[in-house]
């Protein structure tokens, strides 16, 4: 696919995602997906398949976590989503980057204030 459409389906999951469709979400996502999240806290390391990041979406559900992108920046088949994210009443900046091959995501990785994820959710 296109960067055009890989940008495309990236702001159609945000956006289904910001409306809880999580349906919609995997969609684009490929069934061994990778999801990274770096820092030492309790969410950090590294998801595996679809049901192991549902599962940490799962997580951030249970402190209202939201995600609200600013900007969407596309380089073939890399998708960089700029956010404001809140967590239990706490907002910091993130940059998620998805690696698209034929579609769909195969890696993803949230960039963001790893001491601010440590204070909320604790760390290992």
């Amino acid at each position: 696919m296109s960067a055009s459409e890989n940008l495309e389906a990236t702001k159609k999951a945000y956006a289904a995602f910001a409306a809880g469709d999580i349906e919609a979400v995997v969609s684009n996502w490929d069934d061994d997906l990778e999801w990274f999240i770096p820092g030492n806290g309790t969410l950090s390391g590294t998801y595996h398949g679809k049901d192991e990041v549902l599962g940490f979406f799962a997580k951030l559900a249970e402190k209202s976590f939201t995600t609200a992108p600013s900007r969407f920046l596309a380089d073939e088949d890399v998708v960089v989503a700029l956010t404001q994210t809140t967590t239990a009443g706490k907002t910091t900046a993130q940059a998620d980057v998805l690696t698209f091959r034929d579609g769909k995501v195969i890696k993803a990785e949230s960039i963001g204030d790893t001491a601010a994820w440590e204070r909320i959710w604790g760390t290992k």
